[in-house]
């Protein structure tokens, strides 16, 4: 894993990022080459349109999904994403290219050039995501522990990265009632230290399930990590492999004295005037669309089109948040508020069909232009649930320490829930994006909406 401006990316991603933006970048200086005597003349044309292709390809590929770690997407799923950004790339290569003075005689070489590197980019993309990763070298991890939480760091690492290796669990000095097999133990080759060097460790994750009475040798560790071998604990481990803060895992001393949670001054104004220029482009986008989506929900049920609601925000505060109705209006006729289920049956057709694909979102734009929500942040909740989730669940209120957003990390990173357990799994996810938010992560999140939005994932 690299952190890169707080968030934490898989090296495996940044390779598969710069050998897109490579073979661009080579296919277009194939031609400069080509040309001989012309090639300095090419040169900025040739740099300054690739560079624009290469980054309109990351932000396809982004929206696409192909950066992302998903070990059980079909072929046929990679093939029809491929063909999808297949679809954009090609005219787009073309567009750029085209721009290019009409009466010089290498514009068709470099359109061709790139319309091929994007072919090629793409069919890489598929052919990577279903190749065979036994031939990669793997990072190497011990876990120091043996106790139910130890059991979780390796369940969660199998899981989440298939280029680890778990060489096993090292016991604690005080776990004699291991909750892992007897054969994942590993047999100590003299201190703690000794065996990471004899196996070749490159991480430790510390995952004791008692720290009292010495059983953390400190030294040990700090000797490792003089060794070059990569010590965290627990807590980190969670952050950076499954991008989440585990409330189960971490303490207050943690989130206080580590990094994180910045807000400041010019991060807020930078957050602030990005919400204004991208929600009034989304708007201007969106228009044709959301004025069909309000004769279809007007066409289709009696009722406003609109939908208005108290919603809990920055610091606490309540505001309106508007929305396009997509149940009936008799949805809560008792007077009692209900989670929205996954296939509630107070939601009309049309009302399915934009939260499927996000459309009922779109007027919260207007909450973003009134400074009310932000484009990326938590899900903002009605006060009935988060006086209820407050007294449940730790460090809840936490969550309403920046603006509410359109959309956020936990929106893609896990599906619709309904249940208390569900908004624990969510939380975990808003503590990581609070923690980690910058303009960066901003931006991942909202190329990953838009692959939400292209697949249905998560739909409600």
């Amino acid at each position: 894993m690299v952190r890169i401006f707080n968030h934490y990316l898989h090296r495996r991603t940044l390779q598969q990022i710069f050998f897109d933006v490579g073979l661009i970048i080579l296919a277009l200086l194939g031609v400069v080459i080509s040309q001989g005597e012309q090639a300095g003349q090419i040169i900025p044309f040739a740099a300054s349109h690739g560079l624009s292709l290469a980054g309109c390809m990351f932000v396809i590929n982004s929206a696409t999904g192909f950066y992302q770690h998903v070990h059980n997407r079909s072929l046929t799923e990679s093939c029809a994403r491929g063909l999808l950004a297949l679809l954009i790339a090609l005219p787009l290569a073309y567009g750029i290219f085209s721009l290019l003075p009409a009466d010089s005689g290498y514009r068709e070489l470099l359109t061709f050039a790139a319309m091929g590197a994007v072919a090629a980019v793409l069919a890489h993309r598929v052919y990577a995501a279903h190749s065979s990763i036994q031939s990669q070298a793997k990072t190497k991890v011990l876990i120091f522990g043996s106790g139910e939480a130890a059991k979780t760091v390796g369940s969660t690492l199998k899981a989440a990265d298939p280029h680890v290796h778990i060489l096993g669990y090292f016991a604690g000095p005080n776990e004699t009632q291991p909750e892992v097999a007897r054969t994942e133990l590993i047999e100590p080759q003299g201190s703690l230290t000794e065996t990471a060097l004899k196996l070749g460790v490159d991480e430790i994750v510390v995952a004791l399930s008692e720290r009292r009475g010495g059983s953390m040798p400190l030294r040990q560790l700090l000797d490792c990590k003089l060794y070059g071998i990569k010590v965290v604990d627990i807590a980190t481990h969670f952050e950076k492999t499954l991008a989440q803060i585990k409330i189960s895992h971490v303490n207050a001393g943690w989130l206080v004295f580590g990094d994180g949670f910045n807000q400041g001054v010019v991060r807020t104004a930078v957050k602030r005037i990005s919400d204004v220029l991208f929600s009034s482009l989304i708007l201007l986008l969106t228009l044709p669309i959301m004025l069909l989506t309000a004769v279809a929900v007007k066409l289709e049920s009696r009722g406003p089109v609109f939908y208005r609601q108290e919603r809990v925000g920055l610091n606490g505060r309540q505001f309106k948040v508007i929305k396009f109705r997509s149940m009936r209006t008799d949805a809560e006729k008792d007077g009692k508020p209900r989670w929205a289920s996954k296939n509630d049956d107070r939601v009309t057709r049309v009302g399915r069909f934009i939260r499927r694909v996000r459309i009922d979102e779109l007027p919260q734009l207007f909450n973003v232009l009134k400074g009310e929500m932000s484009l990326v942040g938590p899900r903002p909740e009605r006060q009935f649930f988060v006086d209820e989730l407050v007294t449940k669940i730790p460090y809840y209120a936490v969550r309403h320490s920046v603006k509410p957003g359109v959309t956020g990390w936990a929106q893609v990173r896990y599906e619709y829930g309904s249940t208390v357990e569900d908004s624990i799994e969510k939380l975990q996810y808003d503590l990581y994006y609070v923690k980690n938010h910058t303009l960066f992560l901003d931006l991942l999140i909202l190329l990953e909406t838009v692959a939400v939005v292209l697949t249905g994932k998560g739909a409600r």
